[in-house]
């Protein structure tokens, strides 16, 4: 692989975080609790936990692809390559992002991050008021969030997600993201073997369905925080719920943490792994 000597080290990272994830080990308490969900999830008919699946990937899809039309992600799009356009002044289009540094690339990424880890921080602690309105929304607020910053990564590091192909691939990053910490071994594997075996990057050959009992944790995860802010909404400390506003600032923080983490070692190895492959 004739990467730079920088190149080489960013490639490093991205492997001894690899490691921590396969070196992960569950708790009894994990094992206790993935065991209670799927069993819990199995009560329900077969048909039914179908139909709750196939809701959940049509709400994703449809999410997906209103936040990447939206008027707010086509302005991101352009303070990217205008960000870009800082360090090289020939980039005209998203493609070419590539063109730069792995530094310069990963520092335009790291104020997207820090932006929507803000944004989720802000979330949550709104929510975290008691507000039922603010509280109800919190979900799909947080759904928007992190898969807006997933695609803003992916074009940071020069990919279009308007195609079919990479459309699949960043909900399944997000996926992948949200699962677990036991779990994200494997999906992690999924997406890098997809990523190397893949011969058309315009049109998906994979497997489509996201949703699945092992997903369900994390919004099980979003209802129990919900159930605690609904406990503490009443305990103010001047004038203020700030147990439950801590609560929920808290959580959402950490959900779009491990989100942005994730998916920015995913999108910093596609991108060494490609320029790899075009330089050996």
């Amino acid at each position: 692989m004739a990467l730079t000597e920088r190149e080489q080290k960013v490639w490093s990272e991205i492997q001894e975080w690899e490691n921590k994830l396969y070196s992960y080990e569950s708790n009894d308490f994990e094992l206790t609790y993935e065991k209670y969900m799927e069993k819990s999830f199995h009560l329900l008919p077969e048909n039914i936990q179908q139909q709750v699946f196939t809701a959940l990937d049509n709400w994703m899809f449809h999410l997906h692809a209103f936040i990447q039309g939206s008027q707010l992600q086509i302005d991101a799009k352009e303070r990217i390559m205008q960000a870009g356009r800082v360090f090289n002044i020939e980039i005209e289009g998203i493609a070419d992002l590539k063109l730069l540094t792995i530094d310069q690339l990963q520092y335009i990424a790291e104020q997207q991050i820090a932006r929507h880890r803000l944004y989720s921080f802000a979330q949550g602690g709104l929510a975290g008021t008691g507000s039922s309105l603010l509280l109800g929304a919190d979900i799909p607020a947080m759904a928007v969030i992190n898969l807006r910053v997933v695609q803003l990564i992916a074009m940071t590091y020069g990919i279009e997600v308007n195609s079919p192909y990479e459309m699949m691939s960043s909900l399944k990053v997000f996926h992948a993201a949200t699962l677990p910490s036991r779990m994200q071994m494997r999906a992690w594997e999924e997406l890098i073997s997809e990523l190397q075996n893949e011969q058309d990057f315009y049109f998906y050959e994979g497997k489509e369905e996201i949703a699945d009992v092992s997903w369900m944790e994390q919004p099980v995860k979003q209802l129990l925080k919900g159930v605690a802010i609904y406990m503490f909404r009443n305990k103010f400390i001047q004038g203020l719920p700030l147990i439950s506003m801590a609560i929920g600032a808290g959580v959402n923080y950490q959900l779009t943490r491990k989100v942005t983490e994730f998916a920015h070692k995913y999108y910093q190895y596609r991108y060494l792994y490609k320029k790899g492959e075009e330089t050996s």
